[in-house]
């Protein structure tokens, strides 16, 4: 089944569970708040992914944490995303050996439409 990681008050994430709701794809939504996700899961997704897609250097949790001045190596980010959720770019839907991160309404119509039910 089709899983979308992210938090409810995210705009991206409720774009694309609305997406996901016009589509009629049905979905299972996991909140980064009440399960965090671990290392082992950012490892399998960035199997599909990269570790500069992934790892969200626009948001208000990088800017507060002043990673920028750190300078981080892609295995640093890797432990960091482990570490603090937050900094994992939203939302993540996972399905078959896919990977989306952010809201792309175009990779969504690409990769999900087969997904269905």
């Amino acid at each position: 089944m089709l899983k979308i990681y992210g938090i409810k008050n995210c705009d991206s994430v409720r774009k694309a569970i609305k997406y996901l709701k016009s589509h009629n794809i049905p979905y299972e939504f996991i909140d980064f708040r009440e399960t965090p996700v671990n290392e082992q899961k950012i490892n399998e997704w960035l199997k599909s992914t990269d570790i500069k897609t992934l790892f969200n250097t626009r948001g208000t949790t990088y800017r507060t944490l002043k990673l920028k001045e750190l300078n981080l190596s892609d295995n640093d980010k890797k432990t960091w995303l482990s570490k603090e959720n937050m900094l994992i770019k939203r939302p993540v839907i996972t399905c078959d050996n896919n990977v989306i991160v952010g809201y792309n309404e175009s990779e969504y119509l690409e990769k999900l439409q087969t997904s269905k039910g």
